[in-house]
């Protein structure tokens, strides 16, 4: 794993299993996305049995195994979701596949998760939320930024426990770091395919805000995107920045880019600020700046006074187990269907605003 290299960053924490071998049984497919490997590893670290995959790209597919060794390649995707014993399927299509495809492994009687964005059209949201309440099978999105970053899941539960009090304000930055553009996939570029950049990366910064205020839903206030620097693109968003407010009365901004330049250390510095009506955090999930390097770094300032924490190794990543043992007793402590699918929705919407607005 290289902390330079975004598109294929998959962290790796300390196997905790929370079932038995071969309890759980699941299968990779679509490995357009390098987070499919931070997928797995996920799950895998759970107790998850990773028993097949598939890809139409035998370099692809060479690749995962050399990385899970003993999961079995297989020719088709038929043969994943035709086997009655597969419980979850994990995948990481083409963003504006991925809509579809988990329609098609929720009909086979499985449960899905996802890479970010989970959807790249409004239309292809009400058709999961649909399939969800027909079938009973979960619609789970890779929400990497929160859910594999430990001291992104640590400032969640320190907000539980009322350390900065009620949270009324979230700021997130996520830039990331391009790298040579013409090593990216055709479908990169290709708006139809990618989504937009509010809707793609953007759907993690959404995530987090409903999941640190406790907002249900918002409005857009104002959001906008652009392409400042790669006119050979030309339908490539590489800026883009919203601002919206939560039914609650939380407020959130947030700004995401692909600017992030060769000097840093990460593939981008990555950082949240969480501010409460008792004190306030900051999260530097991946570098923290001109200092030690290390990411999961949290600093919180409340009425005790300024602490900073290095959480690295300390958290663990519990998502995973939660979501294995939400899909065993049909429960949805790991994340609710409703949360994953509001998240999606609010990311749409605010690349709906910039695109009329552009």
């Amino acid at each position: 794993m290289s902390s330079q290299d975004g598109m294929n960053y998959a962290p790796k924490g300390k196997p905790s299993p929370v079932v038995e071998k071969g309890e759980f049984p699941i299968a990779a497919t679509r490995l357009d996305h390098g987070h499919i490997n931070g997928q797995c590893n996920g799950l895998v670290e759970a107790g998850a049995e990773l028993r097949y995959v598939y890809d139409p790209d035998p370099a692809k597919i060479e690749a995962f195994c050399q990385r899970f060794p003993g999961v079995k390649p297989v020719e088709n995707e038929d043969q994943i979701l035709n086997d009655p014993e597969i419980k979850l399927v994990a995948a990481a299509a083409i963003p504006n596949e991925r809509g579809p495809l988990g329609l098609r492994v929720m009909d086979a009687g499985k449960d899905y998760f996802t890479d970010k964005t989970p959807f790249t059209t409004f239309d292809q949201l009400e058709a999961a939320r649909k399939k969800t309440a027909e079938t009973g099978r979960k619609y789970m999105v890779y929400f990497s930024e929160r859910l594999h970053v430990e001291c992104a899941m640590f400032a969640g539960d320190l907000i539980d426990q009322g350390a900065i009090g009620r949270a009324f304000q979230v700021v997130g930055f996520g830039p990331h770091r391009i790298g040579d553009p013409s090593k990216r996939p055709d479908w990169f570029y290709k708006k139809e395919q990618y989504g937009g950049i509010l809707t793609d990366i953007g759907s993690h910064q959404c995530e987090q805000f409903l999941h640190y205020t406790g907002a249900t839903d918002g409005n857009v206030n104002s959001a906008r995107v652009a392409n400042f620097n790669h006119p050979d693109y030309p339908e490539f968003e590489d800026f883009g920045e919203a601002s919206l407010v939560g039914e609650n009365g939380a407020s959130f901004y947030f700004r995401v880019d692909w600017f992030t330049p060769d000097g840093l250390s990460a593939w981008g510095d990555g950082r949240t600020f969480i501010f409460g009506t008792k004190g306030f955090i900051e999260l530097r999930k991946y570098v923290d700046i001109a200092n030690d390097r290390k990411g999961d770094q949290l600093y919180l300032v409340n009425e005790e006074g300024e602490q900073r924490m290095d959480v690295s190794g300390k958290v663990g990543y519990p998502f995973f187990g939660k979501l294995i043992i939400d899909c065993l007793n049909r429960t949805e402590d790991a994340m609710t269907q409703e949360h994953a699918f509001k998240a999606a929705e609010l990311c749409l919407k605010a690349q709906d605003y910039a695109d009329k607005n552009r």
